[in-house]
Parts: structure tokens; sequence; C-alpha cells
């Protein structure tokens, strides 16, 4: 979770050359068409991306990577939101408007709560699938990290309530004087259902409960040995601060003593990383310094967690609960040295849950994953029953495709891309 951005999907590898720089300038100026869809051959394979006007001045970018597997073509394969080409092909959105390359004419169209940003996702959706037809039959897992995994939990719901019915199942955004700001969503639905074969929702480090994650903060740390007693204290005391404003809805001030919570345990713990509690560094700063974003494009960002930071500290727990006796299939993973959404926090909101299966999953035994499999080293464990799996991913952390790169001590690219396999059941 990069401070002051949210991003659902992380921004593609290669860094984008000058002529695709030129040509998103161009569109800018050309007021970014509905659906635009650019062909862009690469060494690796078909590429093609373009935006999509969800609502009235704001424009959502898409980027398609097409899978490059010698053994099978694409179709054979699953869609994926980003995750390995190899054994799916790989769909970046950068969500909500206003993170990457998705911008917003005016500042009254940036998404304020979930509800607007899984509206602006249907329409994407909608768009997408009615353009690339290939992929609607084409099984569809939404893979999502950070506060992206809170934005996918209500993204998966109200598609799956759009196919199921072809409504956005109650889920209605009013903007200023009650204009509805889902009209090209409505629109959308009167032509027809989304048409996608939507296979399930994986949720990796995810920020479904805000409290659980900032209540278990300073435990976790104190088991680690990067707090002492004074130090569990101070952090457990601001942490009830921020239950407390949750309790009364004062989800804004939640959010300013989250601040101070994080401020708090960076003076004790001498600057620990919220992402892997064995670096200083964040894992993010690589990955910024090696994207070629526009200087408008991120000056919108910091607008974009002002205008959510009302709904930054709200919890879904109830939304992955009706995902669950949808009969959608959920999957939660999460990085053994993950701090700012550590994984007591996600066994916290998960033994939360009211779904009628939890007990049986709850007395279930975990299993031991290797990603080699001549290997005895255990990289993984995992407990799955009927549509719930939880994966505790060891030596990773917030970022578990990318701690491999990140000089984590432990190769972790390749349990991801098991899992992957996994929840997508290609093994």
């Amino acid at each position: 979770m990069l401070h002051g951005v949210f991003v659902m999907e992380l921004a593609p590898r290669n860094p984008l050359g000058p002529p695709l720089l030129l040509l998103l300038q161009l569109l800018l100026l050309l007021g970014l068409s509905s659906g635009a869809v650019i062909n862009q051959p690469t060494v690796e394979g078909k590429e093609v991306w373009g935006y999509v006007t969800v609502r009235k001045d704001a424009h959502m970018f898409w980027w398609l990577y097409y899978a490059t597997n010698s053994c099978k073509n694409f179709s054979e394969l699953p869609l994926v939101m980003w995750l390995q080409l190899q054994s799916a092909s790989l769909l970046f959105v950068d969500n909500p408007v206003g993170t990457g390359y998705s911008c917003v004419n005016k500042s009254d169209a940036y998404a304020k709560n979930l509800t607007t940003v899984a509206s602006d996702m249907m329409v994407l959706l909608k768009t997408f699938f009615d353009c690339h037809k290939e992929f609607q039959r084409i099984p569809f897992y939404i893979f999502s990290e950070s506060y992206g995994g809170k934005m996918a939990a209500g993204i998966s719901l109200e598609l799956h309530k759009v196919k199921e019915d072809g409504f956005m199942g109650g889920m209605v955004a009013l903007g200023p004087h009650g204009k509805d700001v889902s009209w090209l969503l409505f629109q959308a639905i009167q032509q027809g259902t989304i048409q996608c074969n939507f296979a399930g929702v994986a949720l990796g480090d995810s920020w479904i409960s805000p409290v659980d994650s900032v209540l278990s903060w300073g435990p976790y740390l104190y088991s680690m040995s990067l707090l002492d007693d004074q130090g569990l204290a101070e952090v457990s005391q601001i942490a009830e601060q921020v239950l407390d404003a949750v309790n009364k809805g004062l989800y804004k001030e939640a959010t300013e003593l989250w601040g101070k919570a994080e401020f708090l345990i960076e003076e004790n713990a001498d600057g620990v990383s919220f992402y892997n509690i064995l670096k200083k560094d964040t894992p993010m700063s690589a990955m910024k310094s090696s994207l070629e974003f526009t200087q408008s494009h991120l000056a919108q960002a910091s607008q974009v967690f002002m205008n959510m930071e009302g709904d930054f500290m709200k919890a879904v727990i109830s939304i992955v609960d009706e995902l669950l006796d949808a009969g959608v299939n959920v999957t939660v993973y999460n990085g053994q040295l993950d701090l700012i959404v550590d994984t007591m926090g996600q066994e916290a909101w998960v033994r939360k849950l009211k779904w009628a299966e939890l007990p049986k999953f709850n007395q279930l035994k975990w299993k031991a994953l290797y990603s080699d499999p001549e290997s005895s080293q255990t990289s993984a464990f995992v407990k799955s029953h009927k549509n719930l799996a939880f994966y505790w991913i060891l030596k990773a952390g917030h970022m578990v495709r990318a701690s491999a790169r990140l000089n984590v001590p432990s190769d972790q690219g390749d349990m991801a891309l098991k899992m992957m396999r996994l929840v997508t059941h290609q093994e």
C-alpha cells in the first residue's frame, strides 16, 4: 500500500517508451475517447491498451497482455488481473480514477467511496469484454493486493450481481445534487449483462478490515522483537483510539489516527518497513522509479487518497461474507513479513466471518506447499474448504509476487505462480 496512492493492480513491468507517452498525450488532448484500443506488438507477445470513460469527466486506463505460453493458445488459459503471463493472459487496470494513467477532468469526478469504485469498474469491464469477445468464455479471475483487495471484494460482488441479475444489486452512487454517477453503467446494463466467465477473486495482503490490521501491529512487532514493552504500550494505546473512532463512525478521524500510529511505529522500530519487516526502505520505491508516469497523473494521486479518506478505514468483511454465501470462489493470501496488512490482522477478520461453513474451515489442518517439488523447504501453508482458501506465504512481504526481486531471502515469485495456478485450477 503506497501512502496516498491506491492501486488495484500494479503498473506494467516494462517502462513505457516514448511512442506510448506521445500516444497517451494525444489521447488526453482528444478527450480520451471511450474504449480506445491500440495494438502494440512486442518481443514478449501481443499487447493492447486503451481508455474507457466510466463516468462524465472520469477515464479509466487498462492494459492487456495476451498469454505467451508455447504449449497453449491464450484461449485455453484464464484471464487474470496481473500475474504471470505464461499461465494466464494479464489485465492491468489503473483503479480508481486518478491513479496511474486513469484520470479525471474535474475534481468532483474522483471516487469518494467503494460504491463509485465498483460502479466505475463495471463500466470498464462491460466495455472491455464487449470489445474483446475472445475473452468472454475464458475463466476470469480478479487478483489484488493491499487496498486493491478491498476494492476487488466490492467489485467482485457487483460483478456477480450484474451477471446473475442484470443490475447493480442495489449499489447506486449519487454525485453532486443527487445526480447518478453510474449513468454509463445503467446504459450498459440496459443493453445486456456483462459477458464474462467470472471464476473468483484473490485478496492478497488486503485492507479488508483496517482496524483489525492496526490492532495487530503492536503484538506482531513485539513478537518479532521490533517493539519493547514501552513501545508496545504506546502503539496499543493509539490502536485503541483508532478502534474507538471506527466504532463511533468517525472514519476520517480514524484515518488520521492510523497515520499517527504508523509514525509512532517508525519512531519506535527504527524506521522498519511497513512492507517487509526485514527491511527499512519501501519496496514500492523501485517500482516508482522504473515507470515513466506523466507528471499530471502523478499530481492526481494525492487527490485520490484525499477523496477516499472517509472510506479508507471502513471494513468490508460483510462483502466477503456475501461473496462466500453466493458461492464465489474467494482466496485470501498473505506474506509472512508484511506489517501494514499483517497476517495476524487477516486471521482476525476471517474469524469474524458469518459464513455458515466457517467452523468447518477452522477445524481443518493446514497443508504445507513447496514451490520446488524437489526441495524440502516449505514455501507456504494453505487451508481450503468449499469456496474459501487461505494461503500463508512464507518469507514474503506485502507484495508477495515482488519479494524475490526485492532481495527477500527466498524466491517467492515461484510460490506466487504456483498459488495462481492452484487458484485457477491449472494444478
